[in-house]
This record gives structure tokens, sequence and C-alpha cells, in this order.
């Protein structure tokens, strides 16, 4: 039996999201972008800048992964990443049959479509991305058995995984091969390449503080605007 090996590549953000400029934040509240975490009370905000805020102070502060799955499904919820038909979930599991028995790959957050239930986006804050990636093809694969589409040789899954509030972007795909193995609980022979794209800046103060960083936070935020045209690109393909 094969090892079954993940080789992550790391991209350049102008490589990995193929954009020749960032895109504009111009459609925020400039405040959102430029207020200190501490603000979140300021009665000069807005209630929904300030709803941010405080679930970006209490995701910084609390070191609690609850509140990090909070913060991330109100930054993709912020930036439009709920097109229509779809839902930000929190928590959702996905259900996978594994040799036989039923099991659920755990997503902290992912976005839904209506009503098809289709995975389109996973967001986890840990390892188990790989994993999450190959249940949403299975349960792919399955929705069009169920309804007499053709199968996807291949289809590549938007996934995000938070450190704190320092995102890291993926482009994992996932081989009829690789879902098969899943299903058999074997592993597959071919090897897996996942492109990501993490976020970064040179001062590494604001790499500690992630996205309470004002400057930070711009950064990352264009960087989920970026992915979100992106992601948007892949799962339309095995939507049809």
């Amino acid at each position: 039996m094969a090892q079954l090996i993940r080789s992550a590549k790391s991209d350049t953000p102008a490589d990995f999201f193929q954009l020749g400029a960032d895109p504009s934040l111009d459609h925020l509240d400039p405040s959102i972008l430029t207020s200190p975490v501490t603000d979140a009370e300021d009665p000069n905000l807005s209630e929904a800048t300030k709803e941010y805020l405080g679930y970006l102070d209490l995701a910084t502060r609390a070191h609690q992964k609850s509140a990090i799955d909070d913060f991330a499904a109100a930054t993709l919820r912020l930036l439009g990443f709920r097109a229509p038909n779809t839902t930000v979930a929190t928590r959702y599991a996905i259900p996978l049959v594994i040799c036989g028995e039923k099991r659920a790959a755990q997503t902290d957050v992912c976005i839904i479509h209506h009503p098809t239930t289709t995975i389109l986006l996973v967001l986890v804050a840990d390892k188990t991305i790989f994993n999450n990636a190959a249940a949403v093809d299975v349960e792919v694969e399955a929705q069009h058995a169920e309804t007499g589409r053709p199968t996807l040789e291949a289809m590549t899954v938007p996934c995000i995984t938070m450190s704190g509030t320092t995102p890291t972007f993926y482009l994992i795909p996932v081989s009829k091969e690789l879902s098969d193995a899943v299903i058999t609980g074997q592993y597959p022979t071919s090897q897996t390449q996942v492109l990501k794209c993490i976020t970064t800046v040179t001062h590494q103060r604001r790499v500690r503080d992630g996205m309470a960083d004002p400057e930070f936070r711009k950064i990352a935020l264009k960087r989920f605007l970026a992915f979100k045209d992106l992601a948007q690109s892949h799962w339309q393909q095995y939507l049809v």
C-alpha cells in the first residue's frame, strides 16, 4: 500500500490569485480597516462595524477556537462570500462513509449551496483541511450519482485555515482516485500537490498580532476578497 504524500506548494499572491492588482476595499466602512479592536464599543462607529471589531477583539484575546470560528464566519459575510442560494455555516459536519461505516468530517466554517447542500468552501483551524477537502469530493460525487449527473474525474476544493486571525488559502485538487481511497480506507498511489498562499508581512509584530493590526488587516481582507473570486471559479465547475 502506497503512502499518501501531500505536497503543499507555496505561491506568491500574484501567482496564486492570478490578479494584476489587489482588490479594492473602498466598499467597506473605513473604520473597519483602521480602528483598533479596542474601539469596538466606540459610539461613533456603526453597529455593523462595532460588531465586526467585537468578533475580531474576542478572537484576538480569548484564544478560543469558537471565537476564531465566529470571527472567520463574520469575515466571510462582511466580504460577500455569501452568494445567492448559499449560507455561511459554522461547525457543519460533512457526512461520508468509510469502509461501510458512517463518519463525518467536521468543518469550523463552510459555505453551503441550497438546495443541493453542496459544500463550496471549507474553513478549518487545523490540518484536518485535507480530510475535509476529500469529504467534500465524496459528498459531491454522491450527489451527482443521486441526480444522474456525470461523475467528476477531479475537482478543486477551495479551503482556508486560520492560525489565530491569520489566514492561509488553499486550492486542494481531489481526484476520483483520492476520493475512492477515502471511501475504501486505502492510500492512493498518486501524490496530491496542494497550492497555498500564506498571508505574510515583513514586520513580525504584525504577523503575531494578526488582523488586530490594522495594516495586516487590510492585507488579509484583500487576500480574502481575491480568494472569493478564485473560489467561485472552482466551485462553479462542480455545481453544474
